[in-house]
């Protein structure tokens, strides 16, 4: 499904370039919600699936009938949140649901692995995505496939990730696309 490295768009002009390349997937990181459908449109018209993070659409309320437009309306491909309830409907949806969580300290992200047992997201995005040991912890314990996102700056970063049991890296970094 995810060929390594999966694009995260942060601007338009990241959003163009990704355009041109061979990812199927892409992720947009932050907008507006006003452009949401748009730029969702303009990437399908583009052959590219969509995964929005959900928490940071400005002017989106982080509640079902925010979701319900992102599922109705934009028709994205998947939902990306920290938000358990936000993913939890994605799921029921049919809509690829990743689960963001934060490894700040031992109880966040024992916390974070019961609600991870519990929902089943269909993927993890574990932050930073630069611990290799927390990656293969995450996986071994909830067997759902781990994405590694945030501080993944360079190839050696994507290598060290995908090596260490992470099934795709998320990088809003260009040049790794």
């Amino acid at each position: 499904m995810f060929n390594g490295v999966i694009p995260a768009i942060r601007n338009m002009k990241d959003f163009e370039k990704v355009l041109k390349t061979d990812h199927e997937y892409i992720i947009f990181l932050e907008s507006r919600l006003s452009q949401v459908e748009s730029i969702v449109k303009y990437a399908k018209q583009n052959k590219k699936k969509v995964l929005m993070h959900a928490d940071l659409i400005q002017g989106l309320k982080a509640d079902e009938y925010g979701l319900e437009y992102l599922i109705n309306n934009v028709k994205v491909d998947g939902i990306i949140s920290t938000r358990v309830n936000f993913v939890a409907s994605a799921k029921k949806n049919n809509l690829i649901g990743i689960q963001r969580l934060f490894a700040l300290d031992s109880h966040a992200l024992d916390h974070n692995l019961k609600v991870c047992k519990k929902i089943q997201p269909d993927y993890i995005e574990v932050l930073p995505g630069i611990i290799p040991s927390i990656l293969k912890e995450i996986h071994d314990k909830t067997g759902i496939p781990v994405i590694a996102g945030g501080l993944i700056r360079t190839k050696d970063d994507v290598e060290n990730s995908l090596n260490s049991g992470a099934f795709a890296v998320t990088t809003s970094n260009t040049d790794l696309w």
